[in-house]
C-alpha cells in the first residue's frame, strides 16, 4: 500500500488497464478512471482493507467517490464486503461472483496480532442443496493468530 492515485494511473500498463477495463464491463460496471484505480489497488492487496485504508492510497481522491466504487462493486459481484467489529472491509471477489450469486462461502479470518484479515479460501460453508430450506447469505468469520504471527511467536 505504498503508491498514491496521481501516479497510480501512469503506472498501469495498457494491457492491465484494458483487462480491467473487460472484468468491469463483464460484470456490468462502466469502467471509469476511478473504478480502474480502485480495482488495480485491491487486485495488488492480500488482505482486506476498510474504506479509510483504501482511501488513504488516493490523496486527491473523494471519500464518498471511493465509497461509491466500492458499494457499486460489491452490488456487481466484484468485492465482496466483510463485517469485523464496526468495520467493513473489502476484499476482490473471485470471477465466478457475479451481481446475482456471490460465493463468499469462506472463511474471513482477522489476526489479533497483526490486525489484517484475510480470507481462506480453504476454509468453506459447504452449500448443501437438501436441507429444505435456501441460504442467501452466509458470514464466516473468526479470529485467531494467523500462520505469519504464529510463525513468528514460536521462534
Amino acid at each position: 500500500m505504498q503508491r498514491k492515485a496521481g501516479s497510480r494511473l501512469l503506472k498501469i500498463s495498457l494491457l492491465m488497464r484494458n483487462e480491467i477495463e473487460n472484468k468491469l464491463m463483464n460484470k456490468n460496471t462502466k469502467p471509469t478512471s476511478m473504478r480502474i484505480l480502485v480495482y488495480d489497488f485491491l487486485d495488488s492487496q492480500d488482505v482486506a482493507l476498510s474504506l479509510s485504508e483504501i482511501e488513504n492510497q488516493f490523496e486527491n481522491a473523494d471519500r464518498i467517490t471511493i465509497y461509491r466504487t466500492l458499494k457499486t462493486f460489491e452490488e456487481k459481484g466484484i468485492v465482496h464486503s466483510i463485517q469485523e467489529n464496526n468495520t467493513t472491509k473489502y476484499r476482490l471477489c473471485e470471477d465466478d461472483c457475479n451481481e446475482n450469486t456471490h460465493s463468499d462461502r469462506h472463511l474471513h479470518f482477522y489476526c489479533k496480532i497483526c490486525k489484517q484479515t484475510n480470507c481462506k479460501e480453504n476454509v468453506t460453508f459447504a452449500d448443501n442443496p437438501n436441507l429444505g430450506f435456501r441460504i442467501d447469505e452466509v458470514r464466516f468469520f473468526a479470529k485467531g493468530i494467523c500462520e505469519n504471527c504464529l510463525d513468528e511467536t514460536l521462534q
